[in-house]
Order: C-alpha cells, then structure tokens, then sequence
C-alpha cells in the first residue's frame, strides 16, 4: 500500500544501544502508524465519504472543478496551460495524483489523499469485512500453515483444518517457492462467491487432499480480547474503532457478566481510532445518562455536543482503562470522557494526542482525501491535539522525543501543557498533546538480556511456539477454553529449557545466567503464542502474557481499591 502524504524519507529512530535499538524503534513506527499516519483511521466522521459526489460533479464540475475557484486559480490555470501548451503529451490525471498529496501536506500530518488502487484496503479495517477464504496462516519457513480457521467460514464449511499446509492455490504450486506473504493473500482473497481450489498436505494423509473453497463475506473483528483474566475481572481488548466496534463489545461484556464479571479492564493501547460514532457508542455503555460524551467545533465556532444517552448496560462497574503512546483519536475520546466525568481509572503512559477529526470525501475515479473538518475537546474543554505547526516530520519525531526527554521511563519527565483543566470532581488534567493517565507505567524492560534480543532478533521465540504447536497439533485443536489451555501448558513444565535447545540448535548459543533472567519473560512469551495458536486466538494470548505486563498488572491492582460500584 502506498498512500501518499509525506515524500520525504522517514528520519530513522536511534535510541542508544542494546535493547532499545531494537523495542524503542518497533514501539516508535507502530504508535505513529497506529495514529492516524499513512492512512490509518484516525478520528473519521462515519457516512462522511457520501459527501464526495455532491461536492464533486465530475471532474471538471462542481464548485470551479477538482480545484476550486471556477477554473480561475493559478492550481487550474497552471494544469490547463500545461495540457494544452506543455512540449510534451502529460497525463493530466497523473500530475492531481501528485499535486494534491502536496497540497494536504501543507494542512497537517492527518488530512491525506488515498489512491482509488489503495482505497478498498484503507478503508476494510473500519467497514469490519472482506472478501475472502477465512482463515488465519503464517509463512512459516517457505510453507503456508493455517493456523487457525474461522468457524462457520468458507474454510470450515469446505473442510480445512488448523495444522494444514496450502501446498497449491489453484493450479499453482505455492510451497517452497518464497512467494511473500501478500501475494498469498491476493491469490485466496477475491470476490464472493468466486472459488479457489486448494491443495493441502495434511499430517496422516499420504496424498494432497483436494478442496474447493467458495469465497464469502470474513468479518473482522475490532475486539481482540474478552476473557475473565481474574476472579470478578474481565479484560477486553478493542483494536480499532469499526463500524461494528459497539455491538462487538457490547456482546462481549454481556457474556463476561455471565461469567461473573464485577469489574472490567478496557485496553485501548496500540489503537489508533476509527469512526467517531462508534467512540461515541461505546461511551454510552459505560456513562449514566446526559454526560458529556465529547464536543466539536469547525472553523466557524460551530460545536457539536455529543451526550450520553444513559441505556447503557455498564454504567456502575469498576472500570480501568489502558492506554499508551500508539492510542490515539476515538482511543482519546473515549479515555478522555472516562476521565473527565470520573467515571473510571486510566492506566498507562501518555496517549498520542490525535484531536482532529477527518471528513472522508471521494473523488469519482475511486481515490479520496480524509480532510480535516474540526477539532474535537474532552467534557473538561482540553483539546488533547499535540502541536504540529513545525511541520510533519518533526510531528512524527515526538514519540523519539518522548523517549529523549525520559518521559517513558518517568512521568516526572512529562511536558505538558500549563493549562489546567478540571475533571467533574475537581481533579486537575491538562491537555495539548495526549490523554495523561491517572496512573502512569513505565515501558519495562526487564528480562530483556543480550540472549533474549538474540533469539527474538531471530524470530526463534515464534518460530518454536508455531513449531511446536504444530506437533502437537491434537491437543491444540482441542483447546476450547482458558482452562484447558492451562491443562494443556501444565503437561510441558520445561517449555523454556526445550527452547533454549532448539535455539542452539539454530545458532543462538546458551548463556544460563542471561537466561534465568529472561526465563520469566521466555515462558510468558512461548505460552502466549502457543495460546495465539489455539481456537482461543488472542483470548489465549493474553491469558498467558498479562503475568509480564506490567500496566494489565496495574490495572489490577487498582481496581482491587476502587469501590464495588461507580454512583453516578
């Protein structure tokens, strides 16, 4: 995918030395592309694309033509002089591909233009499904493996199982051959009702077993995670603001309270945003009725209230949400209206600090540009947009700057705005350049020893849970809950010494003292992704990786203080 914004090359992230060469640039490009650069959501008016074609009646129609200004501008007079008069046959088409990317860009780092060849794959995150087989796999080595098939999906329904390996795609042999990663997606994607023909090798099958699959609509689910995580504790976690975010959730806090769920973690890191209803929607699931939910206002002054509508089916259980520096947008509405109306805890560090919202409009050739259409503000009046009036790059420079200034590390390093603001109890906040959480965790970096930034540099610690997980294939596909994860675990006591094996059996040499301080964090890490590996995906992910989170265990904590119930 290449949407257009910036030209100029990404200044590469220099953190020191060891570990944080490593985790500190990963941490650093996933907040900025989780934050609304490159395409990514953002805070984007649900419905808003209808616009397009009213705005826009044809190409040289509309409000003066694609640029505006009747035709009388100099962007206009320019392009007109250069088709009729250049020296040279020029695409007129190709010259506005470049130009209005420039133009966006002298805005701010969030109003884009995306080519109509990148808009379907933009815009399927936030519309919650795609076309498709159904199943999750992995490259592993050379080989696709499926590792998990969705149920009652086009997959399923045919016959394909967790464990096989896609040998053909069509008459096509795709094993062995180092075909990346994408271009297997291309091949098993395509329109509904459309077939693929696969053939997959299969453990106790001695030929290729042949399958046909017919292709259909495969939801995406914005909610990672929703599991009991302790006794009366339920953790849910929302990867993105869809179209289908509210009801997702709403569903699955429904079925936790079955369960016994009394109190509720709500993880909002690495979530970048999404539409701005559907912000909206889950606020109302969590506050008592005409709460000021979030406000906007445009260039005019004109604001646009937004209030919760108090049916809401949670709006008294201790809540804690979690944050970080990749949450950003309708993430910040949302931790923003929790904190403000003292609704619940937020957890973490310092969120990205995305107060723009975007208006997405397209043209008729199928691309669009997301403009900036206003500014939204917290129930206490911050606006939480971090200053951009520097230019892009030094705006994508801040997460980099966070890690400079310490503030990672230590919220004493934090620089806010001196402005202060006031929650509905009195409590102090500040705006201008993030959500600051009520309890601040540090990026931890324990356990992380030369031996571990070796065999994770490797790929070695996936490389063996997926290995693994593969031989022991019938007892993974008959993992149905956290429970029978654990008993499946507790039946393999030297997981980590097994690893450490087969990483000096692909040349990572061990070190026993590196590795006992690891250790924790090696057998976290292997059985997280044996669980990833499960029907229980990222259910059994996060069973198991909390113990070595230190903001989950936080949050914990935490809400072991708070009262048994939230009065409103």
């Amino acid at each position: 995918m290449n949407i257009k914004k910036n030209k100029r090359p990404a200044i590469a992230l220099l953190i020191g030395t060891g570990v944080f060469v490593g985790l500190m640039v990963g941490v650093f490009a996933k907040a900025w592309q989780q934050a609304g650069a490159y395409g990514d959501p953002g805070t984007v008016e649900e419905n808003s694309s209808k616009e397009g074609f009213r705005l826009f009646d044809g190409w040289g129609k509309g409000r003066g033509g694609i640029f505006g200004g009747g035709g009388h501008d100099k962007i206009s007079y320019t392009m007109s002089l250069i088709e009729s008069l250049y020296v040279d046959p020029v695409s007129v088409d190709s010259l506005a591909e470049s130009v209005i990317p420039l133009i966006l860009e002298e805005l701010d780092p969030h109003s884009i233009y995306i080519p109509a060849s990148d808009f379907a794959a933009v815009s399927e995150p936030l519309e919650g499904e795609f076309d498709g087989i159904g199943v999750m796999f992995n490259m592993l080595t050379d080989t696709v493996v499926v590792l998990n098939v969705i149920r009652s999906g086009p997959s399923d329904k045919a016959g394909v199982q967790n464990g096989d390996r896609i040998i053909r795609i069509d008459d096509s042999l795709v094993a062995g051959r180092k075909i990346p990663q994408d271009q297997i997606v291309r091949r098993l994607r395509g329109p509904r009702g459309t077939r693929v023909k696969l053939g997959i090798e299969r453990q106790g099958a001695a030929d290729l077993v042949p399958i046909t699959v017919e292709r259909g609509v495969i939801p995406i689910k914005a909610l990672d995670a929703a599991f009991m995580i302790a006794p009366e504790v339920g953790f849910v976690k929302l990867s993105t603001f869809s179209r289908l975010s509210g009801s997702e959730l709403q569903s699955a806090l429904s079925e936790l309270a079955v369960q016994g769920m009394r109190r509720l973690i709500f993880d909002l890191r690495g979530n970048g945003g999404g539409y701005l209803g559907q912000a909206i929607e889950i606020a109302n699931i969590f506050l008592a009725k005409n709460e000021l939910i979030v406000y906007t206002e445009d260039r005019d002054g004109k604001q646009d209230r937004m209030y919760s509508n108090g049916r809401g089916g949670f709006t008294e259980i201790p809540l804690v949400v979690l944050i970080d520096e990749g949450s950003a947008s309708s993430s910040e509405i949302l931790a923003g209206a929790i904190q403000d109306n003292d609704r619940g805890m937020i957890v973490g560090r310092r969120s990205f600090g995305k107060g723009l919202v975007q208006r997405e409009i397209p043209y008729p050739d199928g691309s669009a540009i997301r403009l900036t259409i206003a500014r939204y503000y917290t129930p206490s009046g911050r606006s939480i947009q971090k200053p951009y009036d520097n230019g892009t790059e030094e705006y994508r420079m801040d997460i980099y700057n966070r890690y400079s200034h310490n503030e990672m590390f230590s919220a004493d390093s934090i620089r806010q705005d001196s402005t202060k603001y006031y929650t509905r109890s009195g409590r102090v906040v500040h705006g201008g350049g993030g959500i600051m959480p009520d309890y601040f965790v540090p990026v931890d970096t324990v356990g992380v020893t030369t031996y571990y930034q070796r065999v994770n540099g490797r790929n070695l610690i996936y490389r063996f849970a997926m290995d693994w997980a593969d031989r022991n294939r019938a007892r993974i596909n008959s993992v149905v809950t956290t429970a029978d994860l654990d008993a499946l675990l507790s039946d393999y006591p030297r997981l980590v010494d097994d690893f450490v094996a087969y990483a000096a059996r692909n040349g990572v040499a061990p070190d026993r003292q590196q590795i006992a301080i690891s250790r924790q964090v090696l057998d976290a890490q292997l059985k997280a992704l044996i669980g990833n590996n499960t029907a229980l995906e990222y259910n059994g992910y996060y069973a198991k990786i909390y113990v070595i989170d230190t903001t989950i265990l936080k949050a914990l904590e935490v809400l072991k203080e708070m009262p048994a119930e939230v009065s409103n």
